[in-house]
């Protein structure tokens, strides 16, 4: 495998305060790999960052070999990388379909959209059922759904999720861990920011532990699993 992302000691402040002071991890094409970690840790800034929404103090980010630590979020994009963000933020008050192609956006195929929002469809068939409702009236669920399908119309190579379970059921749980793992199938890589550290862990290729902003352990998400110290910081054992 190749590495798609090198993050290299990466460090991101909000003024003085410094949310991110030593992040380091690689993501291989084809791989899904998830971050976990307490809340503030640093895990959703890691993201913002690398998206383009936060520019970095110190480190690198590279994607593809090149870096992209100080380019704007839109070419970011351009370049094959899709951020579905925590708590999902679609746009409630438009429909289904005009949420998916805002994904688009950046994209001059018309038939390729069409094709993309026809797999997104598949993928999630309450969208497709109901794709003139309005976002708003659909459940965080469903909200969630919309979210990935909206970044998968960009037709990353990258997709990074943040926090996709939060807030639902198990069911609905379960159901976006079978998409993710589907989605990667299909060939996209993913990294992964989850709360439920046992469910990503046994879903990721590779984990890694970030602590007060630094990776602090890393592993195959297996070897993690049945690491004592994850066990007892993270899975309550």
């Amino acid at each position: 495998m190749t590495a798609l992302l090198e993050v290299d000691d990466l460090s991101v402040a909000y003024g003085a305060i410094e949310a991110v002071r030593s992040v380091s991890f690689v993501v291989e094409e084809g791989q899904i790999v998830c971050l976990i970690g307490a809340n503030g840790a640093g895990k959703t800034t890691t993201l913002r960052t690398i998206s383009g929404l936060l520019r970095p103090r110190a480190g690198d980010i590279r994607f593809d070999g090149k870096s992209i630590a100080k380019e704007p979020a839109h070419v970011i994009l351009s370049r094959g990388v899709a951020h579905s963000p925590e708590g999902r933020r679609v746009f409630a008050r438009m429909s289904v379909e005009e949420n998916l192609l805002l994904g688009a956006y950046t994209r001059k195929d018309e038939a390729g959209v069409r094709t993309d929002m026809n797999r997104v469809y598949e993928l999630f068939p309450v969208l497709g059922e109901r794709k003139q409702q309005k976002a708003g009236l659909f459940s965080g669920g469903e909200q969630q759904m919309l979210a990935i399908g909206r970044a998968m119309m960009s037709k990353p190579r990258l997709l990074m999720l943040d926090e996709p379970s939060m807030g639902l059921s198990p069911i609905m749980t379960q159901l976006i861990f079978d998409t993710i793992k589907e989605l990667q199938q299909q060939g996209t890589t993913i990294l992964l920011v989850e709360q439920n550290a046992l469910a990503a862990l046994a879903l990721s290729d590779r984990g890694y532990v970030v602590d007060l902003g630094q990776t602090t352990l890393e592993g195959p998400g297996h070897d993690l699993l049945a690491d004592e110290r994850v066990r007892a910081a993270y899975l309550g054992q």
